[in-house]
């Protein structure tokens, strides 16, 4: 699933692409994209006629702020937007098109189908799901090392699955809590409320620093992600410890080891990373050796 460094680059360059163009019609071929309003009839009325003013992100969502609407996506698994012009061939599994008086098109592909698309008069996406409930933004200025230590110091569960948790904080993601704690040097199932306090400054300066480099590189293109360009990102390059199980360690030399935490596969170091030891040692809570 694309997160917030891949979000922020397709936000980037939809700017590019469409800020400005006035819709003329849409067509919609997949309805259950279309969550608000219920009929994708309706979906298409109302945004006929207006012009795209620019994109915004809240998470992993987009934004696009058009003239007396806000529309707001959400790529999911797969989804992904491109810019085309009319007549050419429509690929496979284009679910919406946003027809522009130019004569060019905003086309959303998604082969998985598990993408949305809410309609809201401006302002009111704040007060409604699924944007009404997302903790801080990583990257903006209210995501303070107080704000942070606030919202998960006293919890006693594994500090990976609560970066996770897009109730605290939005779009961190699988692979960048990862590479996060790496860099942070702490163990992904170590208690949150066991970390000191110059454990919670790295923590804080990685997830800010990784999430920042990695913007930089337009993203990680693991599986199929591409910007609204078709380009790939470039940060899976720079990966030090997400999807290098058994290899070295890029401080140590000891293997990286694999295991499922939350649910998700879960990269680390036993020795730049070691666990909590003792009566506080954090509780498997259902994680298992990747095999």
């Amino acid at each position: 699933m694309p997160e917030l460094p891949e979000v922020e680059t397709v936000r980037r360059t939809l700017i590019e692409l469409v800020a400005g163009k006035t819709v003329e019609r849409v067509t919609v071929s997949l309805p259950r994209i279309i969550q608000r309003p219920a009929e994708p009839e309706q979906f298409a009325d109302l945004l006929a006629g207006r012009t795209i003013l620019t994109v915004e992100r809240r998470g992993k969502f987009l934004r696009l702020l058009l003239d007396g609407l806000t529309l707001v996506s959400h790529l999911r698994m797969e989804g992904r937007y491109g810019l085309y012009r009319s007549g050419e061939p429509v690929e496979k599994h284009t679910h919406v098109i946003f027809h522009f008086t130019d004569g060019t098109e905003l086309r959303y592909r998604d082969v998985r189908q598990f993408g949305t698309m809410h309609l809201f008069a401006p302002g009111e996406e704040f007060e409604s799901p699924p944007l009404n409930k997302l903790g801080l933004e990583p990257l903006e200025e209210s995501f303070t090392l107080d704000e942070l230590r606030k919202l998960l110091g006293g919890r006693p569960g594994p500090i990976k699955p609560l970066l996770l948790n897009q109730a605290y904080v939005v779009g961190l993601g699988n692979i960048y809590a990862d590479e996060a704690l790496f860099s942070a040097g702490i163990h992904p199932e170590r208690p949150a409320d066991s970390l000191k306090k110059d454990e919670w400054e790295r923590l804080y300066a990685a997830i800010r620093g990784t999430l920042a480099r990695a913007v930089e590189a337009g993203g990680s293109s693991i599986k199929s992600y591409v910007n609204g360009q078709g380009e790939m990102g470039m940060f899976q390059h720079s990966l030090l410890v997400y999807g290098r199980k058994n290899e070295p360690c890029p401080r140590c030399g000891s293997a990286i080891e694999k295991t499922v935490l939350g649910g998700r596969g879960t990269h680390y170091c036993h020795i730049c990373q070691p666990p909590l030891r003792g009566k506080r040692s954090a509780q498997r809570s259902g994680a298992r050796k990747a095999r």
